[in-house]
């Protein structure tokens, strides 16, 4: 069902990250998504932050013109789908690469009192992109990463987990692709969940775009226990809006 919402909050976040809440307070288990529908401009996936609450990065015609929008102005929803986070272990690390910050924050926001203690593992290419939200409410510790070093650690998340992957016995990741499948291996695929991201048109498991392996991401994602990504194109390959198989 189609769900029109107005926008009560819109902020920016971060460089060409802006949040938008919105007065519908949705049922959802962290790491599930909802379609946002803009008429004329069609449909496009958005994991959700909070019950209310998406993250939004600028990178085309669709997010540009959600840019656009204000307070007050309407957006029009359906979801929450997919499969969300299981809260597992005790001892976790958080590894979030740059736009995945949304389903981790949802997780350690609404499971927080399932975990002892919650490092997260933060990266992006410079200082001015984290998307942080008050992720610091919930978590005991906040480790940043930069590409170009302009903001704590040089270098990625995954060099972060290399060195510390014996403190944490259970580990939750979202980001760019390549830095997943380098969780999961350092990590031996055990002990790990993977918010995964592929190209989506009907997300309900109809149309079968966002096809990973033998999962469709929508349906039997997108959060996926390590074990189950072991033999699929994760980290090498993407499929193009038209089907098509490219590098990543």
């Amino acid at each position: 069902m189609l769900l029109r919402v107005e926008l009560t909050e819109v902020w920016e976040e971060a460089k060409n990250i802006k949040a938008f809440r919105f007065n519908r307070k949705l049922n959802f288990v962290p790491g599930q998504f909802i379609m946002v529908w803009l008429p004329g401009f069609g449909e496009k996936p958005f994991s959700l932050a909070d019950k209310d609450l998406i993250l939004v990065k600028r990178v085309g015609a669709f997010t540009s013109k959600m840019f656009e929008l204000k307070e007050g102005n309407y957006i029009w929803i359906r979801g929450p789908y997919g499969k969300g986070f299981e809260p597992e272990g005790e001892n976790i690390g958080v590894i979030a690469g740059g736009i995945g910050i949304p389903p981790l924050y949802a997780l350690v926001k609404h499971y927080r009192e399932h975990f002892e203690r919650i490092t997260l593992i933060y990266g992006s290419k410079s200082r001015y992109e984290f998307a942080l939200l008050d992720i610091e409410n919930y978590v005991d510790e906040i480790i940043l990463t930069t590409d170009d070093g302009s903001l704590g650690v040089k270098g990625f998340p995954t060099d972060v987990l290399a060195e510390r992957k014996d403190e944490f016995d259970y580990v939750y990741t979202c980001g760019p692709e390549v830095m997943m499948a380098k969780v999961l291996e350092i990590m031996n695929f055990k002990n790990v969940q993977v918010s995964a991201e592929r190209y989506m048109k009907c997300g309900i498991g109809v149309c079968g775009s966002c096809a990973l392996g033998e999962y469709l991401v929508c349906k039997d994602g997108p959060v996926f226990y390590g074990e189950q990504l072991k033999n699929t194109e994760l980290g090498k390959f993407r499929r193009l809006p038209d089907g098509r198989i490219a590098r990543l």
